[in-house]
């Protein structure tokens, strides 16, 4: 039995993205923005940069939204039972910051082939036009991987900027999230984010990403977690869950794990930005 209905199968076959899905209540996703503000007030440079990713392993509340059931079961409607956890991001605007995402496609400088994986999008606070919500290019992932422009440019939160050129951002769907809903979106899906116009801080939670157990990293070298079911191939190490909040060993785990990452977004490239 699929956890996602018939409706949502179809969305996510025609359009290349789910949204929204309904997992955590308020006072949940307050919790996890006061823990993700708490590693930012005791370690202020943590979550920076490039810092961002990985924080599912020094956070024993992110890794529980990892593993969080009701988003497996989703996840599971779509890649099938075996399921290994490849990574998380931040993604923090703040009010009166110029950050914004270029549209691109995830599966372009992420090395996971075939794209048996999807990319869940949490929302810890609401995410809307106002504080830049994702929009997805609806239908544009039954193309192949496009030409990205690497820009490099200052405010973009993408590694190298990568920018999908001539998006029709009329024809492009906001994805309007409350606190504690989710999407999922294809590799291939072509998207992106504009500033936060808002008084707040808009905070995703991304688990990037769910794969299958049969999805190889030809880039570089990525360790996972086993989420559900078994893993018969056995392609990527396999790494453990945090032990407490801000663990030393666990913080050592993370840093190693983002170095490898930056050698799979950089491979190839002669500069290096700053996420």
């Amino acid at each position: 039995m699929s956890y996602l209905s018939s409706n949502q199968l179809k969305q996510y076959e025609d359009e290349g993205f789910v949204s929204p899905i309904n997992i955590f209540s308020d006072a949940k996703t307050k919790k996890i923005r006061n823990e993700i503000e708490l590693i930012e007030s005791r370690i202020p440079d943590e979550l920076e940069k490039s810092g961002r990713y990985n924080a599912h392993l020094i956070s024993p509340l992110l890794d529980e939204v990892t593993h969080n059931s009701k988003i497996l079961d989703a996840v599971e409607s779509l890649i099938g039972k075996n399921i290994l956890v490849c990574g998380t991001t931040l993604f923090i605007k703040n009010p009166n910051e110029k950050g914004f995402v270029s549209y691109h496609q995830d599966a372009k400088y992420i090395g996971l082939e075939p794209h048996n994986w999807v990319t869940a999008w949490v929302a810890i606070t609401d995410s809307n036009e106002k504080n830049g919500c994702m929009r997805m290019w609806s239908g544009s992932h039954k193309d192949n991987l496009k030409e990205h422009d690497q820009k490099f440019n200052e405010g973009n939160l993408l590694t190298r900027g990568q920018t999908v050129k001539n998006v029709p951002k009329e024809k492009t769907t906001p994805l309007i999230l409350n606190a504690g809903q989710m999407s999922l979106h294809h590799p291939t899906v072509v998207h992106g984010s504009d500033l936060n116009k808002s008084n707040d801080r808009r905070i995703g939670f991304v688990i990037q990403s769910y794969i299958g157990t049969n999805v190889k990293q030809i880039l570089g070298k990525n360790s996972v977690q086993l989420a559900r079911g078994v893993d018969e191939f056995d392609f990527h190490e396999k790494i453990g869950r945090p032990k407490s909040l801000l663990n030393e060993n666990d913080l050592k785990i993370k840093k190693r794990e983002n170095h490898n990452l930056q050698d799979i977004f950089y491979k190839g490239s002669s500069k290096k930005g700053s996420y």
